[in-house]
């Protein structure tokens, strides 16, 4: 999806897609943005739901934690029939989301400003220190990182080289194995005989252009 929004717009594979749509001129970015939207739209009719997913979100309806989201794709509330519409209503009816960052809010990821967000609106006053981002891209772990919450990358093929990433601070290969990880605890993987990370008190999960989740293990929580 994000070869062929870089080939409508004609940028190179290492140029980040929203940081040149917000440098064009303005009489530019509507049409810039329509483009991006309409294949954001097409490739939704083939979502499908991240392993483990389903488990998670039951897991955390059970305990009371708040979920959100942070993404990069258009917004829910504008277009009703957007991808962060489509996942809501298809794979997780009945659930409650809140807040839902879009790609309308400035700066995106990999900025922390998303994050950062979503804490102060769950009465945080920490940044995102007690949060834990889950998700599957370098913005993912890096806003993460940034915003000083515990990060945890869903590896796939696409990705595996971050698994190392000094961004990452664990590895699944399930959204529900992290039902055990807040069970038990959170902690970094250990390289070469060091620990890296530290017990944190919840997690957090994006949405996509890259999606991830927020959850603290007191109540609060994102997607």
């Amino acid at each position: 999806m994000f070869a062929e929004m870089r080939s409508a717009l004609a940028i190179s594979a290492t140029t980040d897609i929203l940081t040149h749509i917000y440098a064009l001129p303005p009489s530019q970015q509507p049409s810039a943005l329509s483009s991006i939207r309409a294949i954001e739209s097409t490739a939704m009719l083939a979502q499908q739901p991240q392993p483990g997913l389903l488990p998670l979100m039951e897991y955390l309806e059970r305990r009371g934690i708040q979920k959100g989201i942070c993404t990069r794709n258009f917004d829910v509330c504008v277009v009703e029939s957007g991808p962060v519409s489509h996942l809501l209503t298809k794979f997780l009816a009945g659930k409650t989301f809140s807040p839902i960052i879009t790609r309308d809010f400035r700066p995106p990821k990999p900025h922390p400003a998303g994050i950062e967000h979503i804490a102060r609106s769950w009465g945080l006053d920490d940044r995102g220190e007690r949060l834990i981002m889950v998700g599957d891209s370098i913005d993912d772990m890096t806003a993460g990182h940034r915003a000083g919450a515990a990060t945890v990358l869903l590896v796939n093929e696409v990705n595996a080289h971050l698994v190392r990433h000094e961004h990452t601070d664990l590895v699944v290969e399930r959204l529900d194995e992290l039902v055990a990880v807040l069970e038990e605890g959170f902690l970094g993987r250990e390289f070469g005989g060091e620990e890296e990370g530290e017990e944190e008190d919840g997690e957090e999960e994006d949405g996509e252009e890259e999606n991830g989740e927020e959850e603290e293990e007191d109540g609060k929580g994102a997607l």
